[in-house]
């Protein structure tokens, strides 16, 4: 980071070269989510990276592990809400080796305008405002489970518990019928794949 502000990140892409880029190599380019974990389990790319980290900060020591190292030769298209925090996350890429790094120019907001729900988006985006997530049209897909029954939906709340108060995935019903859920969430029942490694 400079005056200007970030530096050595990846190359823009927009919504469009993004599917260009996916047209010409195909399986090969890698989707990496730079937000928030618990923001994928309501929507995110198609076969998404999704790192475990609860801050941007948490960023630094994934990538240092090791565990993406086999990803640093593929094409990298990092993406967020807007487009700030996946310009910091391609940076460190970048700075840890990763030879092709690409980050999604306005984030899924715009990817979101340009192409709706006939894209490469799953889901709802997660938003930090009263509205909790959008869509980008009425036919968008529910990815999210609710962490008591496993049902459909893309409603986020914070676990009732004082100590813990992460972000949740819980429909309706069971948030009326438990006003707390930890003892880490009661009986999470995570969709497979929500928070996972691609090979």
């Amino acid at each position: 980071v400079d005056p200007t502000g970030v530096v050595g990140g990846g190359t823009h892409l927009s919504p469009g070269a993004v599917h260009k880029l996916v047209q010409e190599r195909g399986d090969d380019v890698v989707f990496f989510d730079g937000r928030n974990a618990f923001e994928a389990e309501i929507g995110r790319f198609k076969n998404a990276v999704v790192p475990d980290v609860a801050t941007t900060r948490d960023f630094v020591a994934e990538l240092e592990s090791g565990r993406y190292d086999h990803l640093k030769n593929k094409p990298v298209v990092t993406y967020c809400t807007g487009g700030i925090r996946c310009e910091v996350l391609s940076s460190l890429m970048v700075s840890r080796g990763f030879s092709e790094v690409y980050q999604m120019d306005g984030g899924i907001v715009r990817y979101g305008e340009s192409f709706g729900n006939t894209g490469l988006w799953e889901g709802a985006l997660y938003v930090f405002d009263g509205r909790e997530s959008i869509t980008f049209g009425t036919d968008a897909a529910t990815i999210g489970a609710c962490v008591t029954c496993g049902a459909a939906t893309s409603r986020m709340v914070n676990c009732a518990e004082g100590d813990c108060r992460v972000r949740v995935v819980h429909c309706e019903e069971c948030t009326d019928a438990a006003s707390a859920l930890c003892s880490r969430h009661a009986g999470v029942m995570r969709p497979a794949g929500a928070v996972a490694d691609r090979n």
